[in-house]
């Protein structure tokens, strides 16, 4: 080993930075580690990858409902009703 090295150029972090993933702090309930954890130990897989696509699925349910499940309105409600009654 040397006696001394050369940190001049040196930078902090990550020595490859990851693209499309942030690093985060969450509080998780016991249960819910325990539970991932055990389910990814038996298939083989890790336990925030099986967590992050549980996440995913919920994102992508909720903004199909969105798109579904917005409120009727009293104008989209006439309007409905004008077209049924003009063509009754």
């Amino acid at each position: 080993m040397r006696k001394e090295y050369d940190f001049s150029n040196g930078k902090r972090g990550a020595v490859i930075p990851s693209t499309g993933k942030t690093r985060i702090t969450i509080m998780l309930d016991d249960e819910v580690i325990e539970f991932f954890r055990t389910r990814a130990e038996a298939l083989g897989a890790g336990y925030q990858t099986m967590i992050n696509a549980a996440l995913r699925a919920v994102v992508a349910d909720a903004a199909s409902q969105d798109a579904e499940d917005k409120p009727i309105t009293v104008a989209t409600l006439r309007k409905v009703l004008r077209e049924e009654l003009h063509t009754a």
